[in-house]
């Protein structure tokens, strides 16, 4: 009488395959000896591992359909002998069967397409700081993979096409069946042949070989927004390296290297620079016309008495507030940073008039200066740091 091998397993006849491999799995774990010891236990493992040798086999799966038992006469014998020989425990047994090797009962994922996408490409882009303030339009040259003119992509010479690879049939992978107490476990892996895409190029393109693709030289415009700084990535859609088989091209990265200025230093959205008077324009002070990096010259107004090391701030002639999206939002300011010049060289009617303006300031002989105390000069911030 055949035996039903459906309600060893615990499943209706029209169980898919994924059915009967959940139900086997559960059963093993709680039947294997490492888990259960009982001899019923073992017992009872024998049986469901028969079942699903069975089930799991297209061809014997339809004897048992049709009434049958492949297992008549047979083969292995309804849990006979030591259906665990060679598996050193329940982990090596799932393993076997739903590890890495296992493949999903042979079905693998099918040929990969030719066409693939494109990788990104980076380049760097010198810039001034005139050029990264105000924006600009750059033509640059790049070296990169682009379609291969002469097959268009396809990859073969003119005239002729791809074939169905012979090794795999078509599916891209090669398999392997080993038998065991569980069953057919199946492994798959990349045919050799044609790389895993199923089919093969007999006479390729003589320029790109059968790749698609060429690499060459070609210029490509980068539109530059105001308010770029160095290191900044600016995006070019669909600029970079062609993909293999004339996929789509990925994206071109136009990284800035923003070249020092001789005059202002950047700060983010500041910038700094020193600005030189004689000592009778910082007494007596004054209108000076100072350039300014994107406005021209502006007049900078400097106060009676103003002392070397002043700081003087024009708000909003610094550098554009570049935002993540694009935008420009207002600009930073610029800070002037006061230098008094003092004359090394006077000549006599010049000594003379210095010599009545100190007289008639008392300033004949110098004095030492307060320690500031009053006013937080560097003398009592001294002071204080050293009686922390």
């Amino acid at each position: 009488m055949a035996r039903d091998y459906y309600g060893i397993l615990g499943v209706a006849k029209n169980a898919s395959d994924q059915d009967i491999k959940r139900a086997y799995r559960k059963l093993a774990r709680e039947l294997h000896p490492d888990v259960n010891p009982s001899e019923d236990a073992q017992h009872k493992f024998g049986e469901v591992t028969t079942a699903y040798e069975v089930l799991s086999d297209p061809q014997k799966r339809k004897i048992v359909d049709l009434g049958g038992d492949p297992m008549d006469g047979g083969a292995r014998g309804g849990g006979g002998g030591d259906p665990f020989a060679g598996f050193g425990g329940l982990g090596d047994i799932m393993d076997a069967f739903f590890g890495a090797a296992g493949g999903g009962g042979g079905r693998g994922r099918g040929p990969r397409s030719r066409v693939q996408p494109g990788s990104d490409a980076l380049i760097r882009l010198g810039l001034s700081l005139e050029d990264c303030a105000t924006g600009v339009d750059k033509e640059i040259a790049v070296d990169t993979a682009i379609v291969c003119d002469l097959c268009r992509g396809a990859g073969t010479t003119e005239g002729t096409g791809v074939k169905t690879c012979d090794t795999c049939g078509g599916a891209g992978e090669v398999q392997s069946v080993q038998r065991s107490f569980l069953g057919q476990v199946v492994t798959a892996r990349p045919c050799p042949v044609c790389r895993g895409f199923g089919e093969v190029i007999p006479d390729p393109c003589r320029q790109c070989g059968g790749d698609g693709r060429i690499r060459a030289r070609r210029n490509v415009t980068a539109k530059i927004p105001p308010g770029v700084g160095d290191g900044m990535r600016i995006r070019l859609s669909g600029q970079g390296e062609v993909g293999p088989g004339g996929g789509p091209a990925g994206d071109l990265y136009v990284e800035i290297d923003e070249t020092p200025h001789e005059v202002f230093v950047r700060q983010g959205h500041d910038l700094h620079c020193n600005f030189r008077i004689p000592m009778t324009t910082a007494a007596l002070g004054a209108t000076v016309p100072i350039s300014t990096l994107i406005d021209g010259d502006y007049e900078l107004d400097v106060e009676p008495g103003t002392q070397p090391t002043a700081e003087l701030v024009l708000t909003g002639k610094g550098m554009p507030r570049l935002r993540s999206s694009g935008r420009v939002d207002g600009r930073g300011d610029l800070h002037v940073h006061i230098d008094v010049v003092v004359p090394t060289k006077l000549d006599e009617a010049q000594r003379e008039l210095l010599v009545e303006l100190a007289r008639q300031r008392g300033e004949e002989v110098p004095t030492l200066a307060s320690n500031g105390s009053k006013h937080g000069g560097l003398f009592s911030k001294l002071r204080a740091k050293n009686h922390r």
